[in-house]
């Protein structure tokens, strides 16, 4: 018998790290990720966090620190999975939790290092600065970055640059230029009605504000409604695609509770390619 693959094994620590504080069930039987004022959202969190085998008993923490370690979690996985494909994604990676909601993160890597004077001439400037609103400004919570890369990484097997050609390129580090954004990851515990444009509205600040290469644009989400799901991952133009934290769980839950028209929901975003599980996400970076 085979072991099990290492991406299987990645996705149940990562659910293991989030039974362990996060994804909780309190006295009532309400799973920390429901909305409990919904019939719906608490039947099926319930199903995803019993196929998970929750086993935590505590009362739902506050939406910010819930968030927090949902992004570290996620972060944490990130890391271990993508960083293993560098057979497949040549290159220097880091792959890290945004701390501090640092709004000009982004300005750290090549394709929006601009937004820095742009910053500074709206601070200095009030009627500029009206005019822009926050537009500009987009805090990603996890990003993934490609460093620039040295001549002799470049021309390891045969001599393709030198002082005469590619001196504008952003990958080539002696060019001068930052660090390339390769993705920023948006993680949303649970998506309610008025918050689930939000993550659109930063994957279009992304798009618009970029000089060069659009980095990839995702989403991972633990919401267990469907029609909420729907909200930010049909459509295209802005997001890649949202990714489930456990959307093999949350299928098997629908089908188990008889609920055709959100299973029928599930198979118009997962059909669609736009709603895939988690352990999806690694591969699609390496595109």
């Amino acid at each position: 018998m085979n072991p099990p693959a290492n991406f299987f094994e990645a996705r149940t620590a990562f659910h293991a790290a989030l039974l362990k504080s996060t994804l909780t069930t309190n006295a009532a039987g309400v799973v920390s990720n429901a909305d409990s004022s919904n019939r719906t959202s608490k039947s099926i969190a319930k199903g995803i966090a019993d196929l998970l085998k929750a086993e935590t008993i505590g009362e739902r923490i506050a939406g910010q620190t819930s968030g927090n370690q949902f992004e570290s979690c996620c972060a944490d996985f990130v890391h271990e999975t993508f960083l293993k494909l560098r057979h497949l994604r040549p290159g220097s990676w880091d792959v890290h939790q945004v701390s501090g909601r640092n709004r000009l993160e982004i300005a750290r890597y090549e394709q929006y290092a601009h937004l820095v004077a742009l910053d500074r001439a709206a601070k200095a400037d009030a009627e500029l600065a009206a005019a822009l609103g926050s537009d500009y400004t987009i805090t990603p919570d996890i990003v993934v970055v490609r460093d620039t890369e040295d001549d002799a990484v470049i021309n390891a097997n045969e001599l393709l640059v030198d002082d005469n050609v590619t001196t504008l390129a952003s990958l080539r580090k002696k060019n001068g230029g930052l660090p390339l954004l390769h993705a920023s990851i948006s993680c949303k515990w649970t998506i309610r009605s008025d918050r689930a444009q939000n993550a659109r509205s930063e994957a279009l600040n992304l798009v618009r504000n970029r000089k060069g290469r659009l980095p990839h644009v995702m989403v991972v989400t633990a919401e267990p409604t469907p029609s909420r799901l729907a909200s930010i991952a049909l459509g295209t133009g802005d997001i890649d695609c949202v990714y489930h934290f456990a959307l093999y769980e949350l299928q098997a839950t629908v089908k188990m509770l008889g609920m055709d028209d959100a299973a029928d929901m599930l198979a118009i975003m997962v059909e669609g390619k736009r709603l895939k599980d988690i352990s999806d996400l690694p591969l699609d970076l390496a595109v």
